[in-house]
């Protein structure tokens, strides 16, 4: 076996293989620290730019479990505007969360932001680090926890589209591809967007056992949160070219419409993110949270959704969608690209499909 391994290593290919035939990816079960009744999960968000569905899928898929306080955290006061779409007011910022837990937090989530290296954020994830919570990644957040140091001699993976980007900046880290998580002790990083959900069920399986996980996903309409993944096929080549050229064709040649989300207190954080997020990555649409006034509207498991636009003003959107229905919330990337699809052509939704690293969509 290992004269085997030495032989594909001398092809170039079995760091990732190897990797994932062998290593266990299991997140560490969690262990009290500080006589807390339920271990505490703050998702951090940078205010100028933070990606909506890395952050909000972590928020639902543990929230709902009932079995962890999660609280949202700022790097400043105010709102955070969220990419590609929407905006959430954070339960505080860093400096009140540090003020109300001192000792820090269990876990502390990363998503994707825009300005990975704010000196804010990076001072205070190390800060978490140093506490000793476990740093989850979601995407590119990997970023975030690189530039904070806390990467060195670890294993980690990353949206697929940067992974040439990790490998020049922080040739420390050992990146990881073709797995949809990758835990290794205190670090756990997850792949592109539509690993969050598998990433999240993993993380609540580590806190309160299968049977909880198990109930959850079932709720969300998710079948399996393996790390199984195949990052490789979502790069360009034959076969998603001309997906790929949507998204300029798309803004070239097309006007963008405005498309109306319905934001209604109870609202399922998961199916909100996917619905904002997928209809703004079309390059022929921008969603906007819709209500009938401008004041927060409290999803089902308490995050506060800034609306943007009002149903009845001038601003109103062109497209208005319909009111959230049943659709099991881990299905609504389904839905949703169907939707795309049906508006803007297959094309159109494989495109977004392929940005969001989703397997599960052939055109």
């Amino acid at each position: 076996m290992n004269r085997f391994i030495r032989f594909i290593l001398g092809l170039g290919v079995a760091s990732s293989l190897a990797a994932h035939a062998f290593a266990t990816e299991t997140i560490e079960p969690y262990h009290d620290r500080f006589g807390r009744s339920q271990p505490l999960i703050a998702i951090i968000g940078e205010n100028s730019g933070t990606e909506l569905t890395d952050f909000a899928i972590p928020y639902g898929v543990l929230a709902r479990s009932g079995a962890a306080q999660v609280t949202t955290v700022a790097t400043q006061p105010g709102a955070l505007t969220m990419r590609p779409a929407l905006k959430i007011q954070p339960d505080a910022t860093v400096q009140q969360f540090d003020s109300k837990y001192p000792e820090g937090a269990d876990y502390v989530i990363v998503p994707a932001v825009v300005k990975r290296d704010d000196p804010e954020l990076l001072r205070w994830v190390a800060a978490q680090g140093a506490k000793g919570a476990t740093i989850v990644s979601i995407c590119d957040g990997a970023l975030v926890v690189a530039g904070a140091g806390l990467l060195k001699g670890h294993r980690a993976t990353a949206h697929w589209a940067t992974e040439s980007h990790r490998k020049e900046h922080f040739p420390d880290t050992q990146w990881i591809s073709n797995m949809r998580y990758v835990a290794d002790g205190k670090v756990v990083s997850s792949a592109g967007i539509s690993a969050a959900i598998p990433t999240s069920l993993a993380l609540l399986e580590a806190i309160a056992g299968h049977a909880r996980a198990a109930a959850v996903a079932q709720e969300i309409g998710v079948d399996d949160w393996s790390t199984s993944h195949d990052s490789d096929s979502f790069h360009p080549r034959m076969g998603n070219l001309t997906a790929y050229a949507t998204m300029y064709t798309n803004a070239w040649f097309h006007a963008s419409d405005s498309v109306g989300v319905p934001l209604a207190t109870g609202m399922d954080e998961i199916a909100l993110a996917f619905t904002a997020d997928a209809w703004s990555r079309t390059s022929r649409s921008q969603a906007y949270g819709v209500s009938a006034s401008t004041a927060a509207v409290r999803s089902r498991n308490g995050l506060n959704v800034l609306p943007e636009r009002t149903a009845s003003g001038a601003d109103a959107p062109s497209m208005m969608l319909p009111a959230f229905d049943a659709t099991p919330s881990g299905k609504e990337l389904d839905k949703v690209l169907a939707e795309v699809a049906q508006r803007y052509g297959q094309r159109t939704a494989y495109r977004v499909a392929l940005e969001f690293e989703y397997p599960a969509y052939q055109p």
